[in-house]
């Protein structure tokens, strides 16, 4: 097993349920560990820049337009596997499909609205916590 970092993201449709002490206490029965953690407002260029991969998508003006609605919360969580462990506990993008008990089936209320992000795989990781955070942010 390997030691991960994974970008977290409570989007603004969980923030506004207020769920954050649900979540947080998932993240600590998974044995992941916040390294880093803010509550942050994003301007639209941050939300362009961190979807830049889908900005030729059709939903890419919609997505960004919801990422700035309403506060976030970003994290760096760390832990054995944290990029599976956390999407595992995230569940499938769309709350439809996703499985009982995972976040996105508990407070997502659609493909757009699901509530969460997570990294899917290491290099993305890498990318998306460099977008999010300054070294000095990120505590070991």
């Amino acid at each position: 097993m390997a030691t991960e970092r994974t970008l977290a993201m409570i989007k603004p449709d969980a923030v506004k349920l207020n769920v954050l002490g649900e979540v947080f206490s998932a993240i600590e029965g998974a044995g992941l560990r916040p390294v880093a953690l803010k509550r942050v407002r994003l301007s639209r260029p941050q939300a362009e820049g961190f979807y830049a991969v889908h900005r030729d998508r059709p939903f890419f003006n919609d997505l960004t337009a919801f990422m700035t609605e309403g506060p976030a919360v970003i994290m760096v969580l760390e832990g054995e596997n944290a990029i599976s462990v956390w999407r595992g506990l995230l569940g499938a993008t769309n709350p439809a499909d996703a499985e009982d008990g995972t976040l996105r089936k508990r407070f997502g209320a659609s493909i757009q609205c699901n509530g969460f992000h997570g990294s899917d795989a290491t290099d993305t990781a890498g990318f998306e916590i460099s977008h999010m955070f300054g070294g000095v942010e990120i505590a070991d």
